[in-house]
């Protein structure tokens, strides 16, 4: 049986590290879940800057290996 993967922010960071657990997450490369964001932040009248903040309080931190 595989282990759950866990919702973390990563280490490989540029702000608080939100979009690189997400993208560690879903196998996915930050670079694209960084332009994922920046776009749907455009397109929903600001509301991802809301949510960063929410996600980088809420996520654990990645223990570093």
């Amino acid at each position: 049986m595989e282990p759950r993967k866990k919702f973390l922010r990563s280490n490989d960071r540029i702000i608080a590290g939100v979009c690189g657990g997400i993208a560690d997450y879903f196998d996915a490369d930050p670079t694209i879940v960084r332009l994922l964001y920046v776009l749907l932040t455009f397109c929903t009248a600001f509301s991802g800057i809301l949510l960063y903040p929410v996600l980088w309080i809420i996520m654990p931190e990645e223990t570093r290996r």
